[in-house]
């Protein structure tokens, strides 16, 4: 054995493997019992090489290399990387619920201010995330996990994407499509940090209203919900949406103040998710404007992370993100495309980088 399988082993030895709490095609997670030196619970994600066809592939490097490079208190925390045998072991800070779990326990009740705080440190995440020229492209309530202290954290970075040259293709089958943007649905392959934006002002909705907001059952049938709810986009509030890649002529539905279903959130709750789900990906805030929006400044001011409601079930296993590089149909429906698989040889290169 040689001198780099032996200290992956004794790291490997360090942890002890617990409960299943998140599965997926290529990779599970586990609730570790504890670190055996320190006592520190943390969850382990096995990254199951040895079932995908060309070895690693770019997912699971992609979120091992964000999680090395991103730091932030709203972000979940990489602990250590080590391979066993075929698998690529991700520790992390154990998280002890999602958002996803709050939103389906009916037992809790929100106030608007919890949803402030709920909000406000995601936006907090992203705008990080954003800013160190990264797109996490799939946001969505149960990758958004919470601590014992109530902090929210952004997890699962498996499908994100550095951006920033504005010549760059990049997939459209990105974000489960509940919380996908027309312009994806569209087939852009051309986007921007937007895409994200519109994702934290569906989630925002769903908290509001304790169901998903547009739930559609394939790609047409999302559009044709989001139209009927919002209405059908025109080239004044959408310029150039009729030359995407995708776009077909979908029968108008009329505009709809469908911001009066929030009522309860206040008018700068309303004005807020009007700001986020503008069709023009352009007209969306950014997340660092989003957080300056006076919804967060008025009254009543955000939860404390300690004092947010929290589920007392215990932790059931979570479907993790899909890999986007593999033509893979999704459990919603749809079907990948292979707009950014990189070749076998590159993934060795990122490979030893990441693992040296």
């Amino acid at each position: 054995m040689d001198l780099a399988a032996v200290q992956n082993t004794q790291r490997a030895e360090r942890w002890d493997k617990g409960i299943k709490i998140g599965e997926g095609t290529f990779a599970n997670v586990y609730k570790a019992g504890k670190e055996k030196a320190t006592g520190r619970t943390v969850a382990i994600k096995k990254i199951k090489v040895g079932e995908m066809k060309d070895g690693l592939d770019m997912t699971a490097l992609r979120e091992v290399k964000f999680l090395q490079e991103l730091h932030h208190p709203n972000i979940i925390s990489l602990l250590d990387v080590f391979s066993v045998k075929q698998n690529i072991n991700l520790v992390l800070e154990f998280l002890d619920t999602d958002l996803e779990a709050v939103i389906r326990d009916k037992s809790l009740i929100f106030q608007n201010a919890d949803i402030k705080s709920w909000t406000a440190m995601s936006l907090r995440g992203l705008e990080y995330i954003h800013r160190s020229g990264v797109l996490h492209r799939d946001l969505k309530p149960n990758n958004l996990l919470i601590a014992s202290n109530g902090d929210l954290k952004i997890a699962d970075f498996g499908l994100a994407r550095e951006f920033g040259d504005a010549g760059s293709k990049m997939t459209c089958q990105v974000i489960t499509r509940w919380y996908r943007p027309p312009e994806l649905l569209w087939g852009s392959r051309h986007y921007s940090a937007a895409v994200d934006m519109w994702s934290i002002g569906t989630i925002f909705i769903e908290l509001i209203l304790r169901v998903p907001f547009l739930s559609g059952e394939s790609d047409i049938d999302q559009l044709k919900k989001t139209f009927h709810a919002m209405g059908s986009p025109t080239e004044e509030d959408w310029p150039g949406h009729t030359k995407l890649p995708d776009y077909h002529e979908i029968p108008g539905y009329p505009k709809n103040p469908w911001w009066n279903m929030i009522q309860s959130i206040g008018r700068d709750g309303q004005e807020f998710a009007r700001e986020l789900l503008r069709y023009d990906p352009m007209a969306r805030p950014a997340a660092r404007e989003a957080l300056a929006h006076g919804f967060f400044t008025s009254l009543p001011r955000p939860t404390p992370s300690l004092n947010l409601p929290k589920p007392l079930a215990e932790l059931r296993p979570r479907a993790l993100a899909p890999d986007e590089t593999r033509g893979k149909p999704l459990t919603s429906g749809g079907t990948k495309r292979k707009a950014e698989s990189p070749t076998v040889e590159r993934h060795r290169s990122v490979a030893r980088k990441l693992f040296a």
